[in-house]
């Protein structure tokens, strides 16, 4: 899958993660979230699996998360990918 289009997923309430993807050279993740010292590494490590997954190698993805658990940000990942890989995915 490529990211043509940039994208959104989620929101910004509790216990959810908002993402956004868009086209960039290269891959760019980044994580704000209150718990980026404690749990900043598994949030990462769990986008760069849904990344592999879906077989994207470039594009700029930025996550800002509430608390959302492993299920929610899998789904909110995996829902903006898709989106942008379709037309008018905001």
């Amino acid at each position: 899958m490529q990211i043509k289009e940039k994208a959104r997923a989620g929101t910004l309430e509790s216990g959810d993660v908002l993402v956004t993807v868009q086209p960039w050279e290269g891959l760019e993740l980044t994580l704000e979230s209150p718990v980026k010292a404690q749990f900043g590494d598994q949030i990462l490590d769990l986008a760069r699996k849904v990344l592999d997954r879906e077989g994207i190698e470039s594009g700029r993805i930025s996550l800002e998360d509430q608390g959302a658990l492993d299920c929610t940000i899998q789904a909110r990942l995996t829902t903006a990918l898709r989106r942008a890989g379709e037309k008018g995915g905001d």
